[in-house]
């Protein structure tokens, strides 16, 4: 079975359609289409760890005398931080200045004030409260801006978000992932369906493709065979010189 190179919403929502053998006007397929982009978008998203979903948002600014910054939303919701940078001086984006993590405890014990003592006061360190809300210390004495890198969720796929990295750059394994969801809209999820290996054998289709996408990824974040991009060697006797 083969795929295009290249989907948008509507040859998606037609080819998974045809997969299933059901009209794209069918209403239960049009009412279970959006959970089934997210099924598919969401195991991919969390499977693979895209170095397309992860960004630099420069939009979070400290405010002075208080210990709490929230996560900007620039490019959408962070689910992961991997770092925090405070630009001095205040206002500008010229000194970048790395915090480190550390716990809420450890915080509240060293950095308890939510008024600084000081004059600069710029923030090293910083703690999670919630997935959005985190505490840094020193408190700050002024609005400096924050640089956050980490994981977001993008756009999903829709009539209006017409197409993704999945669709333009791993289809056949987005195609994959929500066949999986929608073997369980047919019920062919169980012995007594009519198709009990449906689900099973998307299954065993979109893992062997996970498998290849995360070589690739891999590659694309230097982290392949000795920390190189070139793809991993098999396991062979070298050649004479």
């Amino acid at each position: 079975m083969t795929y295009s190179s290249y989907l948008n919403y509507g040859t998606f929502v037609s080819t998974i359609a045809n997969l299933l053998v059901v009209p794209t006007t069918d209403p239960n397929f049009q009412q279970i289409l959006p959970a089934m982009i997210a099924d598919g978008e969401q195991r991919c998203y969390r499977e693979l760890d895209l170095l397309d979903t992860q960004v630099r948002d420069t939009a979070g600014t400290l405010t002075a005398n208080s210990r709490t910054f929230t996560l900007p939303q620039t490019y959408g919701m962070f689910i992961v931080t991997n770092n925090m940078n405070v630009f001095t001086p205040s206002g500008t984006q010229t000194n970048r200045n790395q915090l480190i993590p550390t716990t809420r405890d450890w915080m509240d014990a060293v950095y308890g004030n939510e008024a600084s003592s000081t004059t600069p006061s710029v923030p090293r360190y910083y703690a999670p409260i919630t997935d959005q809300i985190f505490i840094v210390g020193p408190s700050p004495d002024a609005g400096y801006t924050m640089e956050v890198l980490g994981t977001i969720r993008p756009t999903p796929l829709s009539a209006s978000q017409t197409t993704t990295y999945l669709t333009t750059v791993l289809p056949d394994l987005f195609i994959a992932a929500c066949m999986i969801f929608g073997s369980s809209y047919q019920l062919n999820f169980s012995q007594v369906a009519d198709d009990p290996q449906q689900a099973v054998s998307w299954e065993t289709h979109f893992n062997k493709l996970l498998a290849s996408a995360n070589t690739e990824e891999n590659r694309k974040k230097y982290a392949s065979q000795a920390w190189t991009s070139q793809s991993p060697a098999p396991l062979a006797t070298p050649p004479r010189m």
